[in-house]
């Protein structure tokens, strides 16, 4: 079956993004264009017609790279804390994964080339509070107290879940923490307090 023009574009846009991932994991800031694109199997050509560029790549890359972490599905139960406890086993789930310790790795690379480059820096911060949105998309309007979880209230504590469930996962994958679900899910939900939430 042959690919018509659209089709072709999009999968050598993914095959360019993932063959930056994976150069850009290896390299980090001193990634080349030529290896990225002779791993995708693509030349030189083909970054500046779909990205206008090694920047517009790496800036896609970065966008595209929004968190492992898969949210469908958790919409179980009505209670904040029933959420929370779903979303801690999922940042478990991920950080036990054999492939973790090669997404931290990528992580670290990411990190080394956005915090040279302003442009790109703004493009990561602006995933990571996409993801801390997607997150408390799914917190709003749960029962807590008495009431309904607020869209502000959600962010906050999402805020705080992303950034206290993170540093657990690096532990986990470090060796530094067992894979103990139960820590994890009592953990995320200490962050459900007055002070974490805010007002209403």
């Amino acid at each position: 079956m042959r690919l018509t023009r659209a089709e072709s574009k999009a999968a050598n846009r993914r095959a360019l993004i993932e063959a930056a991932r994976e150069i850009v994991g290896r390299d980090g800031s001193k990634a080349k264009l030529e290896d990225i694109t002779e791993l995708a199997g693509l030349t030189t050509g083909a970054v500046y017609s779909l990205f206008g560029g090694k920047n517009g790549l790496m800036a896609a890359m970065v966008e595209d790279y929004a968190g492992p972490l898969d949210l469908s599905g958790a919409e179980t139960g009505t209670r904040l804390e029933e959420a929370v406890a779903e979303i801690a086993r999922r940042f478990l789930r991920m950080s036990a994964d054999p492939r973790a310790a090669g997404m931290m790795l990528f992580e670290a690379r990411v990190l080394d080339l956005v915090l040279t480059d302003p442009d790109l820096c703004g493009r990561l911060t602006a995933a990571m509070r996409s993801t801390e949105v997607d997150l408390a998309a799914l917190l709003t309007g749960r029962e807590h107290d008495g009431g309904a979880v607020t869209g502000e209230q959600a962010l906050r504590l999402a805020r705080a879940l992303r950034a206290l469930l993170a540093g657990l996962g690096q532990g986990v994958v470090l060796g530094a923490y067992e894979a103990d679900e139960e820590y994890f899910v009592r953990t995320a939900q200490a962050l459900i307090t007055p002070k974490v939430l805010g007002p209403a």
